[in-house]
């Protein structure tokens, strides 16, 4: 036992000497501190049951009573533990009590030899009483390094803040540990914090949109971009076109009128057949056929019906008014009319059956006989009475009619011959009904515009009478013409409520023969013109739209003289020229179409050939010399837009004829397909084909050609915008539904 005893001592000596050679080699008072107590936590006295060990050391089984003062030493160190950073090497090891601490090196390992040599003596006495440890484990811990891994910052900050660095500061090391590890699991806690909240608001961002954001059906995603080739081309008259959605797609299906030879003898019809068809806007099928037993000169869409699930289309021939579901194409009812001239007016409701009723305009083709109005019931198709007739004196193209709504809620029918006389539509009900209207707004009249009679006697209101004859009269509005021929109730109140925009022309001289035109804006609250504007024949109808912005719609308008077209853009605010181009003449008249865009500007879609572009010396040049007489001639759709007036997009060219357009907007895509009717030439004596063409303006855009109209700046002018600005604008262009 006493040999025992002293084996413990000189072991505890050892160790105390080791320790204080690996303590003198450290810098800091603290970090000896901690290598000490991680010592003295290693060689815990005899009888002591490791607080944080939960197990026996073998060194515990030694008698109490022999309890030396170094040993009261060794436990008068901090019990922190080493510092976590090992000084003396490198490697993972393990205490006997399980804790880390550090490499003690081979001194240490010479002096655990020296004491196994010495207990070899009294191997049955520790066998008894540690049972559990044997031999072989004693060999298994001989040689292990001891280690520890504590961050040096934590030493260094309980250093700072007065922590153990001797051996009588063990207390305030255990409050300066906890105070540490508690504000490490602070700081953890933020740092989760900090990635976790904005995870989760970006989960949160993304899930929103998706429920909010709506998806998009199948054949939405693809560009509506086709070509089908429909029945003979009929020369270059415009045949009846219409835009409206009856498939629930939210895009605008393409109406179109169309005549095809057939070798089946027909007795009223020869041998043409003459057909209606509905075509899908994003796949271009036949959605259905109705065949007509005459030419179909007008089709409009719009109208809706309580008790019909789908809008009702309206097919117009000479003789004929047909309505039929715009959806399935079954007839819902017709009426017979002789000498019908004009498409149908959409009229408030007459009756009181809760449905726009129509007016129709007839025109015998005997001079003697008079130019006729006539009401329809919008719901059953019957006649609203007798057809009205009115003597109107005059010539040339036949003027509306056209519904007008004063400032003071009354209704006018505009209307005429080469001038444009105005009607109270409650005098036209009146004749027609020999009753009065039903509601109180169709028996208003307006004061301001009663005051215009010539005479008390005279039922007309002269709103232009001049020299010249009227060549258009159409409402200022934005986007006017391209939905073509709508019955749309919102679209046509727009329509009612707005100035006109008046082109009239005249016989400059007798001798020379030379035409010009004028166009004005005429003001609807007092019927006087704003301004004129003179300029060469006008054979198209303008197209109202926003070029400056200034809030005013700016008209766009195109004339040809000398083979040469000029393009225009007149402030509609003044009547100043804005914007000019020169092309060579494509030998076509077409509208110009207005789109509006993200911008708020409107985007000008216009038939040319290649521009007229002006030399510094002042002389012009054609793109391509020779053009204007080479066969066959390449017509190209160019795209203007007020960003950039001096560049042209050139979005498509073609060598077939087109003769009418109109322009159907995707409002989820925020796109637009541009619909254009061609007759296409053949290159023998047999008829050519009518083509029906669907393109996409954003796909058309990014594979367009940029056309510059200025070859050199001069002085003072701005900048020519760069290729790479110029198809940045173009490419994140869309468009809109004004």
């Amino acid at each position: 036992m006493q040999r025992g005893s002293s084996n413990l001592l000189r072991g505890v000596s050892i160790q105390l000497i080791i320790t204080d050679r690996c303590l003198s080699s450290l810098p800091h008072g603290s970090v000896r501190g901690e290598m000490a107590a991680a010592l003295s936590r290693a060689l815990k006295l005899p009888g002591k049951k490791g607080s944080e060990l939960g197990e026996y050391d073998p060194l515990t089984q030694a008698d109490s009573e022999d309890e030396s003062e170094e040993d009261d030493l060794v436990l008068n160190y901090p019990r922190n533990g080493l510092g976590r950073d090992g000084c003396l090497g490198s490697g993972p090891s393990k205490l006997r009590g399980g804790r880390s601490g550090r490499l003690v090196g081979a001194e240490d390992e010479a002096q655990e030899d020296e004491e196994e040599e010495e207990e070899e003596y009294d191997d049955d006495e520790w066998r008894e009483r540690l049972p559990s440890k044997s031999r072989p484990d004693k060999e298994e811990m001989k040689g292990m390094q001891y280690w520890t891994h504590r961050d040096p910052g934590r030493d260094r900050s309980g250093e700072d803040r007065g922590g153990p660095g001797t051996l009588g500061g063990a207390g305030t090391g255990v409050h300066s540990t906890e105070a540490e590890e508690k504000r490490m699991r602070m700081k953890t806690a933020i740092r989760s914090a900090f990635f976790l909240v904005p995870l989760v608001c970006a989960a949160l961002l993304v899930l929103l949109c998706a429920f909010l954001i709506p998806c998009r059906k199948g054949d939405l995603g693809k560009r509506p971009t086709w070509e089908r080739a429909l029945g003979d081309a009929g020369g270059v008259t415009p045949p009846a076109l219409a835009l409206w959605d009856v498939d629930g797609d939210s895009v605008a299906d393409v109406f179109l009128g169309v005549t095809e030879w057939t070798n089946e003898t027909h007795p009223m019809q020869g041998n043409k057949v003459y057909r209606a068809v509905a075509l899908s806007a994003v796949t271009g099928q036949t959605l259905w056929t109705k065949e007509m037993r005459e030419c179909v000169m007008y089709i409009q869409c719009g109208l809706q019906y309580r008790s019909q699930p789908g809008p009702v289309v309206l097919l117009i021939g000479k003789s004929i008014i047909m309505a039929v579901n715009g959806t399935t194409g079954n007839q819902l009812w017709f009426v017979l009319l002789k000498n019908i001239e004009s498409q149908a007016v959409l009229l408030p409701d007459l009756q009181g059956d809760s449905v726009p009723d129509l007016l129709i305009a007839t025109l015998p083709a005997d001079e003697a006989l008079d130019l006729s109005l006539t009401l329809i019931s919008g719901l059953s198709g019957a006649t609203l009475g007798h057809p009205v007739p009115f003597n109107v004196t005059g010539q040339g193209k036949l003027i509306g009619p056209l519904l007008h709504e004063t400032q003071q809620g009354a209704y006018y029918i505009l209307f005429g011959l080469g001038n444009v006389e105005a009607i109270s539509l409650r005098d036209v009900y009146m004749k027609a009904t020999g009753k009065m209207p039903l509601t109180q707004a169709l028996s208003r009249r307006d004061p301001g515009w009663e005051a215009l009679r010539k005479t008390n006697s005279s039922s007309f209101i002269h709103i232009y009478r001049g020299s010249e004859p009227v060549e258009f009269l159409l409402p200022l509005v934005a986007g006017f013409g391209n939905s073509h021929n709508s019955l749309d109730p919102v679209s046509n109140l727009n329509s009612s409520r707005s100035d006109w925009a008046l082109v009239s022309g005249k016989l400059s001289g007798k001798l020379s023969g030379k035409l010009s035109s004028k166009l004005s804006v005429l003001r609807q609250k007092d019927i006087k013109k704003e301004w004129t504007f003179n300029s060469d024949p006008i054979h198209s109808q303008p197209a109202p739209g926003y070029f400056n912005s200034d809030g005013v719609l700016d008209l766009f308008i195109t004339h040809a003289t000398n083979g040469t077209m000029t393009a225009l853009v007149v402030d509609g605010d003044n009547g100043r020229r804005l914007w000019s181009a020169e092309f060579v003449c494509p030998r076509l008249v077409l509208e110009t179409s207005a789109i509006s865009t993200s911008t708020g500007q409107s985007a000008f879609l216009f038939w040319a050939s290649d521009p007229i572009r002006a030399l510094k010396n002042g002389t012009k040049i054609t793109v391509s010399p020779g053009v204007a007489t080479a066969e066959p001639l390449i017509r190209k759709l160019f795209l203007l837009h007020p960003a950039y007036p001096t560049i042209l997009l050139e979005l498509t060219s073609t060598t077939d004829t087109a003769v009418t357009s109109a322009v159907s907007y995707q409002e989820r895509q925020k796109d637009a397909s541009y619909i254009t009717v061609s007759s296409r030439p053949t290159p023998d004596s047999e008829p050519g084909a009518r083509i029906v063409k669907s393109m996409s303006l954003r796909a058309a855009i990014t594979t367009g050609r940029t056309i510059r109209l200025e070859q050199s700046s001069k002085p003072g002018q701005p900048v020519k915008p760069s290729a790479f600005e110029i198809n940045k604008f173009f490419r994140g262009l869309t468009f809109k539904r004004q």
